[in-house]
């Protein structure tokens, strides 16, 4: 990991709580922890590499946390996750908010990456739109691994 990357996302990984994403599956046999980082690490080198001019704390930091939702969405659990996919972005800015202290424009990009799913929450910044297309490029590797593996 890049120097000024791991700097930045210190803090973070080593907390209690986003080292409770080990715990949860993603896609696959990728946990949240692991498909958030991977996610950090690319918004940072397409940022950089593109000279996209992104801020590069705001960015990571919201990449790394917009899966803080602790739960496993693949759990029965009598329908609470049914709309993981519409609920689970203002569950994790929430989150973030409360056990990491992140500001207001980092939890306004984790609320937004779900976009055009969550069709009303609009991504409106360079690192929002980063970090919502970048998800959904390393998702859709991630299951496309896991099709590979089960096949």
């Amino acid at each position: 990991m890049d120097e000024e990357l791991y700097g930045i996302l210190y803090p973070y990984l080593t907390d209690k709580k986003v080292q409770q994403m080990k715990q949860y599956m993603q896609h696959g046999s990728v946990s949240t922890y692991e498909h958030c980082v991977q996610v950090a690490v690319l918004c940072f080198l397409c940022n950089r590499m593109w000279k996209l001019g992104a801020d590069v704390e705001t960015l990571v930091i919201a990449a790394l946390l917009h899966d803080l939702y602790l739960y496993d969405w693949h759990d029965r659990d009598g329908g609470l996750h049914r709309l993981h996919g519409y609920r689970h972005p203002k569950r994790a800015a929430r989150n973030a908010a409360r056990y990491l202290g992140v500001n207001v424009a980092v939890q306004d990009i984790i609320r937004t990456h779900m976009w055009p799913l969550t069709i009303t929450q609009i991504p409106r910044s360079r690192e929002a739109w980063l970090v919502c297309m970048v998800d959904k490029y390393v998702s859709l590797l991630e299951s496309i691994r896991r099709r590979k593996q089960k096949g």
